[in-house]
């Protein structure tokens, strides 16, 4: 392959397919995630912030939250003062109910020490959508070996791997009967994208399971009712005798059971 100025070098299709690859990635997420201007996000996960950055340049008002302390030094040193950032688990996420618009777990849950936890706290402070990244072992990147090339991850032992159906029992445990939408990225092997970009092009995204990054999108639309949010609704208790109102004890009873 050659360029008005010469042949292109190993190195510069090394570095364009690299910025290929991520930018499929990342265009995958944006399109399920569909972020907008004001919300309020969650990564779970969030290792250097390289995902912050990409939402808060959508206008998100982002926050992360990952174990590793190093990790959130380098977000902090990528975003500044640009990002709430918080040192906690998955399993245990320090957030009300509710509170964020969109959550992500980005190649992120694979790491998680009981992933069904994981997806009940991110469901749990959602309020609007869940978006869900995973690394797909099953295409011919992770048949080589390269997922933790392809997503700057150092390997692991004990990775779990989620695919469609394994994502979408996890989801529905929490979410009875909820519809997803889902697609992947990346079909070719590792160095097919040094001169493959256009086959790459030309296969479908939405609803193909093959891709090398996996990504699930499911609204979450208030499923949680916190404590405070029942308080707020004032009920009166007693009539003008003195006695309880008829079945208003009942009522609660038989939503609070």
């Amino acid at each position: 392959m050659a360029t008005e100025n010469g042949p292109i070098s190993d190195d510069r299709r090394v570095i364009s397919a690299d910025g290929y690859r991520d930018g499929r990635i990342k265009g995958l997420m944006l399109d399920l995630a569909a972020p907008r201007a004001g919300e309020r996000l969650l990564d779970i996960g969030c290792r250097s912030g390289e995902h912050l950055l990409l939402f808060r340049k959508k206008g998100c008002d982002v926050t992360g939250i990952d174990s590793s302390p190093l990790h959130l030094d380098l977000a902090r040193q990528r975003l500044g003062q640009g990002a709430e950032l918080h040192e906690g688990s998955a399993e245990d996420l320090p957030f009300s109910d509710n509170e964020f618009d969109l959550v992500t777990l980005l190649t992120s849950l694979e790491f998680t020490g009981n992933p069904g936890k994981a997806v009940a706290e991110a469901i749990r402070v959602c309020r609007g959508r869940l978006f869900i990244g995973v690394m797909n072992r099953f295409s011919l990147i992770g048949v080589q070996g390269k997922l933790w090339d392809l997503f700057h991850l150092p390997r692991q032992e004990g990775t779990r791997f989620f695919h469609l159906s394994s994502l979408n029992a996890l989801i529905r445990k929490q979410l009875q009967g909820v519809r997803t939408q889902w697609g992947s990225v990346l079909f070719l092997p590792w160095d097919g994208y040094a001169s493959g970009a256009g086959i790459e092009e030309r296969l479908p995204v939405m609803n193909n399971p093959f891709g090398a990054f996996f990504g699930l999108s499911v609204s979450v639309n208030f499923s949680y009712r916190t404590a405070q949010q029942v308080i707020e609704e004032p009920v009166a208790l007693r009539t003008e005798t003195g006695g309880p109102l008829p079945d208003v004890a009942s009522r609660g009873w038989t939503h609070g059971a």
